[in-house]
């Protein structure tokens, strides 16, 4: 089964032959649920991906809608717009929640993925578009980690990115937070490893995760200015929680059961352990290496206040790349200001991709214009 979340509008792309992992191991075939806007014009060079975070879906103009509009980052009058729900998804591309050749959900047995096999999907898709080049690649949290992916492996194609909220690995402190929320899908005897049916799914220890994670993407900024020591009920607005309760309780077990009616448990187990695989320098050299051979320009987005892929991650980051804008989102909202706060900084992103269009690829350097913002002074 696969959860009805996505659009009407959703297209599904099938690969009947065998898809090799990074890990050795194959699917038979698999599944691409993708969305566009716009058309892809004569030369197939108009293209720009967009890739979603850990829970999003191909509905791009749904969850960035500030960034879709004439004159935007994403404008279906200039550019044909491609976004794709990520391989281990559950929004309908090939994932646990997926039926096996065998008429039974994948569950455990779906193999171990990483991003890296998410870009190469992602390939296959711009492969049947017919897709000759790409303008540009954004994303944020883990999209923006296939962003960077896509630079480094489809370099010939790739004519610029946008990587906002991400790394250049994945931190232990990312690490960490990955590790807790599995160990509370874990805790939920109906998780049985990822072996559930689909009518009994372990709610409860997916919830658990999914407040976890609803922490680590605000600031106690954010958490301190939208409910203060506010009681649930006056921030609800009804009866489903108690006057003494606090509002940021109520908030958190709000999202969790939200969550669990529209995602897969072991999906959701499937993505983070991919997402904790990231390194740009696995089995490629050293990280410097890796990020100094990027030749197309890159915008690296850091939210100050991100509390998960911390501005330290951006920095490393903006010391290695050669050709690199910084765009410093100004949000109280933590690692979620990417989406929470996307019409504030479009007009950036607008810019940059502007100026691409006066860049030779041949120079392979953004110089006849200065930086969005010159990054600041590296920590001691």
């Amino acid at each position: 089964m696969t959860l009805a979340a996505s659009s009407r509008h959703t297209r599904r792309l099938l690969l009947e032959q065998p898809f090799a992992l990074e890990s050795g191991q194959s699917l038979p075939g698999l599944e691409i649920a993708w969305r566009s806007w716009g058309r892809l014009n004569e030369a197939a060079d108009n293209a720009v991906l967009v890739c979603h975070a850990l829970t999003g879906s191909a509905d791009a103009d749904t969850w960035w809608a500030p960034l879709f509009g004439r004159g935007r980052i994403l404008d279906p009058a200039r550019d044909f717009i491609v976004c794709s729900n990520v391989l281990g998804g559950c929004y309908g591309t090939t994932g646990p929640a997926s039926i096996a050749p065998d008429g039974q959900r994948w569950g455990s047995r779906f193999p171990h993925i990483t991003v890296r096999d998410q870009v190469r999907v992602q390939m296959a898709l711009a492969d049947a578009l017919s897709i000759r080049r790409i303008k540009l690649v954004i994303g944020g949290s883990m999209g923006g980690l296939q962003a960077l992916e896509w630079a480094v492996m489809n370099p010939e194609r790739v004519e610029a990115v946008a990587s906002l909220a991400a790394s250049a690995r994945h931190s232990a402190w990312c690490a960490a937070w990955s590790e807790a929320q599995r160990q509370a899908l874990a805790a939920d005897p109906k998780y049985r490893n990822g072996d559930y049916p689909a009518d009994d799914p372990p709610r409860a220890g997916l919830a658990a995760a999914r407040a976890m994670a609803m922490i680590s993407y605000r600031s106690p900024a954010s958490f301190a200015t939208r409910f203060g020591r506010a009681a649930g009920a006056s921030v609800f607005g009804d009866n489903a929680h108690s006057p003494d309760e606090l509002a940021a309780r109520g908030w958190l077990r709000h999202h969790g059961e939200r969550f669990v009616d529209r995602f897969d448990a072991h999906s959701y187990r499937v993505l983070i352990d991919a997402m904790d695989t990231h390194d740009l320098s696995r089995g490629r050299g050293s990280l410097a290496q890796v990020l100094g051979s990027l030749h197309q320009p890159v915008l690296i987005g850091s939210i100050a206040s991100d509390a998960l892929y911390v501005p330290a991650d951006q920095h490393e980051l903006i010391r290695l790349i050669r050709h690199v804008d910084l765009l410093q989102i100004d949000s109280v909202h933590g690692h979620d200001g990417f989406l929470i706060d996307a019409a504030s900084f479009q007009a950036e992103l607008a810019e940059f991709k502007d100026r691409l269009a006066h860049h030779d690829p041949a120079r392979s350097a953004l110089t006849s214009n200065p930086p969005l913002r010159q990054a600041p002074p590296l920590p001691a």
